[in-house]
């Protein structure tokens, strides 16, 4: 039996932020990841391994709504998921907290506001340092200007930008995780989007969050620990223990405080293995709605091919467009962000379409620029996420709103052709690539309709914290991963102001 102060499941965006607000607190903290750390190797920026072989890829199969088995593109690696993402550190807009609609469906409230975070906005770019320029996006809120300068663009980005501006959109830097400039790490090597940045330049939590609190004394990081459950006392109110499975042993670990951080899908499905007497349907679920309200996204590719010019960027996630953000003209309801993908490439073209011939993928790679298209997505009851009888994943994604986020897609798809691109392809991402995952366990006022307070903390147990995707009552249309950076932030200074007392 291992025992410690507080336990953090997840060394991700949320359960590092958190850790770093609690090192020096007096408090025993042990952290616990399913993965290790990921090795620095030539397969890293390797499309053909990262893509084709999908080695860094999760073995775990999941069944979808129609009962069909798939890999996820889940990584489970110290740092999470930010080993692998773009970089991209938006703050959510004003209105993201408000309820609004969508199609007459309901984007529900969430139960703080844009001032309660903005202060820890500031503290998590600082921390991931955050490049970009205040200022300049129509929809930011009134903000300090960023402590780094934003990433220049490279000639053809630039270009985009320019035609941007002359079609009457007011396009601004993407505020950006990357150590470039003078005496920075960045090298660019074309390889950062969906992959691990050998140079560790990438603003990823293991990079930037964890390293430096590993040193301290009362931090401690325990890999390859895959919780299985949560223990409570007699009475069902408080957690006491956890099993964990760790290097084919079961162990339990003791504390008197929890921060579970695996994820929305996965800290859902760790709160459903944990049921008991008192909670048949998972621990913090007396509102029965841990593992619902599955949200990832609407998130649609576009490829703008010129074939007789060729785009040799480097790193082309400089630029993104929120004029859009609120509608397009006449429709209120077609809204989101448009940002700049990575590097296209060949064998990212072939892992989803088989059939391309290689030349021809690794043409269009070459002679593409790329863009995203997000929108909100919203909440269903239904789109959820359970156990089997038989302890299988199943994923029932039921996406919201997305014929608005269709009408979004063809306006921004003619926006791109009269830029000057006469091809526009387009691809859209779906579950089985749940980047954006959110949801599954809701913060809100009411334990009726929500798991966990306004401080992650859960309705039904005082000693257990929730910080990462799932706790996001609607997605918004932006990026999440500052967003669970700035909560988890707070949610930490609350724990050792108020909780710990240290």
């Amino acid at each position: 039996m291992d025992k410690a102060d507080i336990v953090i499941i997840g060394s991700g965006v949320g359960g590092s932020a958190v850790a770093h607000q609690l090192a020096g607190s007096g408090a025993k903290i042990l952290i616990l990841e399913l993965g290790d750390f990921l090795p620095n190797e030539p397969e890293n920026s390797d499309p053909n391994a990262v893509f084709l072989k999908s080695r860094y890829k999760t073995q775990d199969q999941w069944t979808d709504a129609e009962g069909k088995q798939f890999r996820p593109g889940q990584y489970y690696y110290v740092g999470g998921n930010t080993k692998f993402y773009g970089t991209a550190m938006f703050r959510f807009r004003e209105s993201d907290f408000d309820a609004t609609q969508i199609d007459g469906t309901l984007s529900p409230a969430w139960p703080i506001s844009y001032q309660d975070l903005a202060p820890y906005y500031k503290a998590a770019e600082n921390l991931y340092g955050v490049r970009g320029e205040a200022g300049v996006d129509p929809t930011e809120a009134e903000r300090d200007s960023f402590t780094h300068p934003p990433i220049p663009h490279e000639p053809v980005i630039e270009e985009l930008e320019k035609q941007f501006i002359t079609a009457g959109l007011k396009p601004f830097h993407m505020p950006s995780a990357v150590d470039y400039g003078p005496g920075g790490r960045c090298q660019r090597c074309g390889s950062c989007d969906a992959f691990v940045c050998r140079f560790y330049a990438k603003g990823d939590a293991e990079t930037r969050v964890l390293k430096p609190i590993l040193e301290h004394p009362d931090v401690r990081l325990e890999r390859g620990a895959k919780v299985l459950k949560l223990i409570t006392d007699v009475d069902g109110k408080q957690i006491v223990a956890l099993e964990m499975l760790q290097h084919g042993e079961l162990k339990s670990v003791e504390a008197p405080l929890f921060v579970l951080s695996a994820g929305a899908i996965n800290s859902a499905l760790i709160l459903q293995r944990s049921c008991n007497e008192h909670f048949p349907n998972g621990l913090a679920n007396r509102s029965g709605i841990v593992g619902r309200n599955l949200m990832n996204h609407h998130l649609t590719g576009l490829m703008g091919v010129k074939p007789f010019k060729r785009n040799d960027t480097k790193f082309p996630k400089t630029l993104s467009v929120n004029d859009f953000y609120h509608g397009i003209p006449n429709d209120a309801d077609a809204r989101g962000n448009i940002q700049m993908l990575g590097n296209i490439k060949g064998e990212m073209i072939r892992s989803a379409y088989t059939s391309v011939p290689k030349f021809l993928a690794n043409w269009l790679g070459r002679h593409s620029v790329d863009i995203l298209v997000m929108s909100e997505d919203l909440p269903n009851s239904e789109s959820r996420v359970r156990l089997l009888e038989n302890g299988a994943v199943k994923v029932e994604y039921k996406p919201g709103a997305k014929f608005a986020h269709q009408r979004f897609v063809r306006h921004v798809k003619k926006v791109f052709e009269k830029a000057g691109f006469p091809f526009v392809l387009q691809h859209s991402f779906g579950i089985h690539a749940p980047s954006h995952q959110s949801g599954t366990i809701r913060m809100g006022d009411d334990p009726k309709t929500s798991a966990l307070n306004a401080f992650c903390r859960s309705h039904d147990h005082s000693n257990l914290y929730v910080v990462d995707g799932s706790f996001f009552p609607s997605s918004a249309a932006l990026n999440p991963a500052l967003t669970i950076a700035a909560q988890a932030l707070r949610v930490g200074e609350h724990i050792r102001r108020s909780v710990i007392k240290l």
